[in-house]
């Protein structure tokens, strides 16, 4: 099974759309990914990021539903573990 993360794109480097490379804001956190699978995203668009790689474009209220879908589950986690 695979999880991919959206995050917003907030700088795009590059020109070949191979190489092309983004950075994504995850919340608070800023990483790098590719955006070989997605040539026609910009910055501002929402991606799903997976291992490095930008897959798909996202909506805006599809990407915060999946956040805070993502932060419910992690609370999940943490109480099922216990202080």
């Amino acid at each position: 099974m695979c999880l991919a993360i959206p995050g917003e794109i907030v700088e795009i480097t590059g020109s070949d759309p191979l190489t092309r490379m983004a950075r994504v804001r995850f919340g608070g956190v800023i990483r790098e990914a590719s955006l070989a699978y997605v040539p026609d995203a910009k910055p501002g668009d929402y991606v799903l990021v997976h291992a490095g790689f930008a897959l798909q474009t996202v909506d805006e209220e599809e990407a915060r539903r999946t956040l805070e879908l993502l932060e419910q589950l992690g609370q999940a986690a943490g109480e099922e573990n216990g202080p």
